[in-house]
């Protein structure tokens, strides 16, 4: 019997051209694994195209509830943010993706595994590093880094294919490189190749409208938390995964979340992309304005190292290791009383505070107030203020003296 290698498949120009070269250069007996993370009508004859390039089996594996509950939630909660625009919906995905791809592996008894990232990009580090965690027995096979792989272009995998009788609708010259998911949709290539132009916002967004194109009325929105997990939208109950969705509705009509950005990828270049999350930056925002009437000063400034921290680890396709679970297990302590609702009104591309309430809040209003209350005396002030620059004081006063005797 041949080996089985499991292919982790979306079904675009990379992975299709991929089944053919691992039959012809490896024998292997090819089990397709397409990973469902909300990628909607893109999964459309998936079946017909992965046996018409000779692949022995497709797996569809649903798995938006899984990513929504165990891994969005987690970088929302810690508002991972990586280098302070990017809401990670790539680097979340390829974790949960890697996990299910090697448990069809397991299944099927395949000896290695295969993807069809290029060896310019982050999600080679994070398909391999992920498989390193969950299967280190397992062979990696990346077609881009071998040497028998031949290919350098989008026109060179299309020849490829026709040599070998597949002849798929994919163009070489005519679209953007796009990886979608339920949190997010991202776009490289064309004009984005050079940071000087601007995008061509009117070919490129598939989710969102710019915000001059956004109604002139807002549209004001309520979210209801518990314990750090969003519960309901406008009244209704409703899992995370059906409230990101409804964002995503919403969101793009008003303009949320469209971000260019020149990111720092793990190899060392820079790469410019366009991101559009709009239900992501909706409940990012909405979790932060329920959090801010919550915890603590000292608590606060640490999770933010501690989200930084996060977005740096699943950015580097860090997500199974001790570290992440460590990061995400201080994270989750502090959501312990992060319950209560959050209004929001959107207006052409704005987030804007209505009200937030919780039964947790610290905020009092006796003591905020700049009305004199029982709780806090003016006069206290004073002595917290001769302490707390007891130190700056004593500094200048040396330094003083130094400068007189000289």
């Amino acid at each position: 019997m041949k080996e089985k290698v499991a292919l982790a498949y979306s079904g675009g120009l990379d992975t299709t051209a991929i089944i053919p070269w691992l039959k012809e250069n490896f024998e292997y007996d090819v089990v397709c694994v397409c990973v469902d993370c909300g990628q909607g009508d893109e999964l459309d004859g998936l079946e017909e195209r992965a046996r018409s390039c000779g692949a022995e089996k497709l797996y569809i594996e649903n798995v938006i509830d899984e990513f929504c509950d165990d891994f969005i939630v987690p970088c929302v909660q810690g508002h991972a943010v990586y280098e302070n625009k990017y809401l990670l919906g790539t680097s979340m995905a390829r974790p949960v993706i890697a996990k299910r791809l090697v448990e069809i592996a397991r299944k099927e008894g395949c000896t290695a595994i295969c993807h069809g990232a290029t060896g310019k990009g982050n999600d080679q580090i994070r398909f391999e590093l992920a498989v390193k965690a969950l299967a280190p027995d397992l062979k990696i096979i990346a077609p881009w880094r071998h040497e028998k792989w031949g290919m350098a272009s989008r026109e060179d995998e299309i020849a490829y294919c026709r040599a070998h009788g597949i002849d798929l609708p994919f163009s070489a010259d005519s679209s953007y490189s796009r990886d979608r998911n339920l949190w997010h949709i991202s776009h490289e290539g064309l004009e984005l190749e050079d940071p000087a132009v601007e995008p061509n916002y009117d070919h490129l967004l598939v989710l969102s409208n710019t915000p001059n194109k956004a109604p002139d009325e807002p549209l004001y929105l309520a979210m209801k938390f518990e314990k750090g997990i969003p519960v309901a939208l406008n009244g209704q109950k409703m899992k995370v995964a059906d409230i990101i969705l409804a964002l995503n509705e919403v969101g793009g009509k008003y303009g949320i979340g469209i971000v260019d950005i020149v990111e720092n990828r793990v190899v060392g270049m820079k790469s410019r992309g366009v991101y559009e999350t709009p239900g992501g930056t909706i409940l990012m925002e909405a979790h932060q304005q329920l959090e801010e009437l919550i915890l603590d000063r000292e608590t606060y400034a640490l999770k933010i190292d501690m989200g930084n921290k996060l977005a740096q680890i699943v950015y580097e396709g860090k997500w199974f290791t001790p570290l992440r679970e460590a990061v995400c297990a201080f994270i989750k302590s502090t959501q312990e009383y992060v319950t209560g609702e959050v209004k929001f009104k959107l207006y052409k591309g704005n987030i804007i505070k209505a009200g937030t309430t919780s039964p947790y809040s610290l905020y009092n209003e006796d003591i905020a107030s700049f009305t004199t209350g029982d709780m806090y005396d003016h006069h206290d002030a004073e002595g917290f203020i001769n302490l707390f620059g007891l130190s700056t004081k004593v500094r200048a006063l040396k330094l003083t003296n130094v400068t007189n005797d000289n």
